[in-house]
């Protein structure tokens, strides 16, 4: 089970590897779709690369919830405390 700063790399370097992002862009306050510009197919590789990279999947409803950096990484740690 990774802790939220694990969860927080692992967030972070499929945001540069996906959409070569640079890293310092990427904080826990940073707005993914204002910030970040990230669209909603975007959202949806996000998703998938994150599922192919930890085993689990985030549903769309609670990723539609998701603002920020930090409000990803609350819902994949949530998603680990509910296996």
């Amino acid at each position: 089970m990774q802790n939220r700063d694990e969860i927080f790399a692992t967030l972070r370097d499929a945001l540069v590897e996906l959409f070569e992002l640079e890293p310092e862009r990427i904080t826990p306050e940073a707005n993914l779709y204002q910030d970040l510009e990230i669209d909603s197919i975007d959202a949806v590789d996000l998703i998938d690369h994150l599922k192919r990279q930890t085993g689990k999947k985030i549903a769309a409803e609670d990723f539609k919830a998701v603002r920020t950096v930090a409000d990803v990484v609350e819902a994949m740690h949530k998603m680990q405390d509910a296996a």
